[in-house]
């Protein structure tokens, strides 16, 4: 296990919140490839976290942030918003925490229960996978022409 994971689970036990900056793809157009950091916060086992975003560890160690789409028996399903197709799963207890608000590039905080945030969720989830896709597609070449510069 990795000493970030380590000093993350470290805090998480105690009840800390952290914050993690963004990278990838796989949950655009919500949270942003390197503008956006986010900050966790821990669950409690009986606490509500469907249709959250959620951090997990894969069985490899990696740190993952996606959305709950589903928990079942224990089983928590996962999905990028940025994700066509493809979901993970979990059992619960690796759940690390939850993303509480996000610092976007400008410095401005959003709270990931406000009105705003959820809306702007909703809107996208509601969108048809053929409109998504496309929508994907032009975001992601605008980040890597941006990237590139």
């Amino acid at each position: 296990m990795s000493k970030v994971l380590e000093n993350i689970e470290r805090l998480i036990a105690v009840g800390e919140s952290f914050e993690l900056r963004v990278t990838g793809y796989s949950m655009l157009p919500l949270l942003g490839y390197g503008n956006d950091t986010i900050i966790v916060r821990r669950t409690t086992p009986t606490e509500s976290i469907e249709h959250r975003v959620a951090m997990f560890r894969e069985r490899d160690g990696h740190i993952v942030v996606h959305r709950v789409q589903s928990i079942k028996d224990g089983i928590v399903t996962l999905k990028g918003d940025g994700n066509i197709r493809g979901t993970e799963q979990c059992p619960r207890e690796r759940i690390i925490g939850v993303v509480e608000r996000v610092r976007r590039g400008n410095g401005r905080v959003v709270s990931c229960t406000s009105w705003w945030w959820r809306t702007r969720e909703r809107l996208w989830l509601w969108q048809p996978l053929i409109i998504r896709r496309y929508a994907l597609a032009v975001m992601r070449r605008w980040l890597n022409r941006k990237d590139k510069k």
